[in-house]
C-alpha cells in the first residue's frame, strides 16, 4: 500500500487556497510519488467521512480559481459540533472521539491543515489528543496569526480595498461628500491600515487604536478649512471607540465566534448627527474573501503547500509553514494560536499613516 497524505481547508474561504492544495497535490504526488486524499468541508467531512481523491488532473486548472474545491466550514468545531437528532433537534456534541477515529481509518502518513486561528486550534487540540501527525497551513485574509508574517488571502483582500477606495474617491470628489468604507480583519486592523495606505484614505479607523470622535470630525474640519470638501474613511469592522464596544451583528455561541458588523455605520451615524457633512457608508464584506487570488497570494499559496509537504517528509509534525523576513521557515502550531498577531500602536505602520496625515483617531 502505497503512502497517503491529507488536507483539508477549515474555516472561512479565502483567494489562494486552491494553490495550496494544488502545490500539495502536486509535490506530494510527484516528487514523493504518495496519494493525497482531500476532505470534503474542514473538520465536517472528518466526521461525516466525505473524501475525494487528488491528482494531477483534478488540481491542474485551481491556481487562478478563489474559494476552494475541497468546500470549507467555519461552524465544523469538531469540540462543539451541531449534531442533528432523529426528532430534528440540534444538539451541540464533541464529536472529536469520532474524528480521531476516522482520521485512524484513513490512516495517513500525514494530515495538512488549512487555516485560521480557529482552524488552528482545533488541530493543536487532535495533537494534544494523540493525532500528532498533523501540519498546517496559515491562511486569512484578516492577516492576524502570529507565525507569520503572510497568510494566504490577505494580500488578495487588500488589493480588492484599494481598488474600491480608488472608485470612492472620485464619488466622493464629486459630491463632496464623506465616504466611510467599512472592511474586514476582526479583531487585528491589517485590512483596514495596509487599503488605507495604499489608497489614499484620509481617516483610518482600527481595533488595535480606540477612536476618540472628537479627534476624527477634526480632522474632516481641517481638511474642509483647507478647502478639500470630501474625505475618505476606512473603519474596520472591530474598530471601537474610546470606552465603547464592538460593533456585533450576532453574538458567540458554542459553535461559531461572535460577527461584526456596523462599525462603519456608527461612524457614518455619529458624522451625521455632529455636523451637516454628506456621508455615505459602503460595505465590502464577503467580497474581500471571493474571487481570484492575486499573484502574491497565488506564490505564497504555491510556497506554503510545497513546504507543508516538506515538513511531513521530514516528520517536522505540529507545524506550520510561515513566512519570516522573506524566507520560509517552520514554526509550532501553537505559534499560530497563542495570540493574535496585531497592529503595534507605537509601530512603523502606524508612523507611517500619521506621517503622511492619516488620522487614526486616537
Amino acid at each position: 500500500m502505497s503512502t497517503r497524505i491529507g488536507i483539508l481547508t477549515g474555516g472561512g474561504d479565502c483567494p489562494g487556497l486552491n494553490g495550496v492544495i494544488r502545490a500539495v497535490t502536486l509535490h506530494a504526488r510527484q516528487t514523493y510519488g504518495w496519494e493525497v486524499v482531500g476532505i470534503r468541508n474542514g473538520f465536517e467531512g472528518l466526521y461525516e467521512e466525505e473524501y475525494v481523491d487528488l491528482n494531477a488532473s483534478t488540481v491542474q486548472h485551481l491556481l487562478p480559481r478563489g474559494g476552494t474545491m475541497l468546500g470549507s466550514s467555519n461552524r465544523a468545531n469538531p469540540f462543539a459540533y451541531p449534531v442533528k437528532l432523529p426528532d430534528g433537534r440540534v444538539e451541540i456534541h464533541d464529536v472529536s472521539t469520532r474524528c480521531l477515529a476516522n482520521l485512524a481509518k484513513l490512516d495517513l502518513h500525514g494530515l495538512i491543515v488549512v487555516g485560521g486561528d480557529g482552524t488552528m486550534s482545533f488541530s493543536q487540540k487532535f495533537i494534544q489528543r494523540g493525532a500528532t501527525r498533523i501540519v498546517g497551513v496559515p491562511k486569512t485574509i484578516d492577516n492576524d496569526l502570529e507565525a507569520t508574517d503572510y497568510t494566504v488571502g490577505f494580500q488578495t483582500a487588500v488589493e480588492i480595498v484599494v481598488q474600491a477606495i480608488e472608485r470612492l474617491h472620485t464619488t466622493a470628489e464629486s459630491h463632496e461628500r464623506i465616504m466611510v468604507v467599512e472592511v474586514m480583519g476582526r479583531y487585528a486592523g491589517w485590512i483596514a491600515l495596509t487599503s488605507a495606505l495604499a489608497g489614499g484614505a484620509h481617516v483610518c479607523l482600527i481595533p488595535e487604536i480606540e477612536y476618540d470622535p472628537d479627534r476624527v470630525l477634526e480632522a474632516f474640519h481641517r481638511r474642509h478649512g483647507r478647502g478639500v470638501s470630501y474625505s475618505i474613511v476606512v473603519v474596520a469592522e472591530g474598530a471601537k471607540q474610546k470606552g465603547g464596544g464592538h460593533s456585533v451583528i450576532t453574538a458567540a455561541d458554542p459553535t461559531k465566534q461572535e460577527k461584526l458588523g456596523g462599525a462603519g455605520q456608527r461612524i457614518a451615524d455619529m458624522i451625521s448627527a455632529k455636523t451637516e457633512y454628506e456621508v455615505r457608508t459602503t460595505v465590502l464584506g464577503h467580497i474581500q474573501r471571493g474571487g481570484s487570488p492575486c499573484a502574491f497570494d497565488r506564490e505564497l499559496a504555491t510556497r506554503f503547500g510545497v513546504k507543508a509537504v516538506e515538513l511531513v517528509a521530514e516528520g517536522k509534525f505540529g507545524h506550520v509553514a510561515a513566512i519570516e523576513h522573506g524566507k520560509l521557515v517552520a514554526k509550532p502550531i501553537e505559534k499560530a494560536v497563542k495570540k493574535l498577531k496585531l497592529i503595534d500602536p507605537a509601530g512603523e505602520l502606524v508612523r507611517t499613516a500619521k506621517g503622511i496625515g492619516i488620522e487614526l483617531g486616537g
